[in-house]
């Protein structure tokens, strides 16, 4: 009897976690549709990049060594702006026309919204990166195709969003919505920023791993944490 129940329950389980990851897949198949008919998003944080590269690399006229020791500060700089671009205007697009408010209706738990849109918009800043750092390789002459790069940029770009959409399902409802985040969203995050140049520096320079194991701990610990932080406080946030 104990075991035809423990059965029953586990069943139950796995067609909760199989309709929970469905609406999570739901929420980003739908914003890769709209982003896909509309290409707002990808392109408004693709071109703000590029600007933004290309003023530092007129502006940096540097010799190549100073040019290598500044990289992680202009990549994250980079990074960062057109994440705040792509958070506001993935919510701001979602409230304009209706969306957010019918999926706060839907009987489905508030953490799958979340996710979904942590999700999606974490697949849109890996895309603008993704072609950032050839380009930023090409114009500067630094090579960025380094896999331990790569994993700074993902952890970095996972505190960001993780931390970005929770302060953006905050920010939407307010009339300066695109000046509150940014205000909201850098003094919080600034943690995961510095300790991303940091690691990025190391790398980038060469030195032995102990040297900036610290800063990579530490950008592992906050995404942790503010991924804690967010699951608990996201249904307060969209319910106010």
């Amino acid at each position: 009897m104990a075991e035809g129940v423990g059965a029953v329950s586990g069943v139950g389980r796995r067609s909760a976690l199989v309709g929970y990851l469905r609406v999570v897949g739901a929420i980003v198949s739908k914003d890769i549709a709209a982003e896909l008919r509309s290409r707002e998003l990808l392109g408004s944080m693709l071109i703000f990049s590029l600007l933004v590269i290309l003023i530092f690399n007129f502006a940096l006229e540097l010799d190549l060594r100073t040019r290598q020791t500044v990289t992680a500060g202009v990549l994250w700089v980079t990074f960062a702006f057109a994440g705040t671009l792509g958070l506001n205007r993935s919510m701001a697009i979602e409230k304009d026309r209706g969306c957010l408010d019918g999926l706060l209706l839907a009987p489905v738990d508030r953490s799958a919204l979340y996710f979904g849109k942590v999700f999606s918009n974490l697949l849109f800043m890996l895309i603008v990166e993704a072609i950032i750092l050839p380009l930023y390789s090409l114009l500067y002459n630094v090579n960025l195709l380094h896999p331990g790069l790569i994993g700074v940029v993902l952890l970095g770009s996972i505190g960001y969003v993780v931390i970005g959409t929770l302060l953006s399902a905050m920010a939407i409802q307010a009339r300066t919505r695109d000046i509150l985040l940014p205000i909201l969203l850098f003094p919080v995050v600034l943690p995961v920023l510095v300790a991303a140049v940091k690691a990025t520096t190391g790398i980038l320079e060469g030195l032995p791993f102990e040297e900036y194991q610290a800063w990579l701990s530490l950008l592992i610990a906050y995404d942790g944490i503010f991924l804690g932080v967010a699951i608990v406080l996201f249904d307060y946030v969209v319910e106010e």
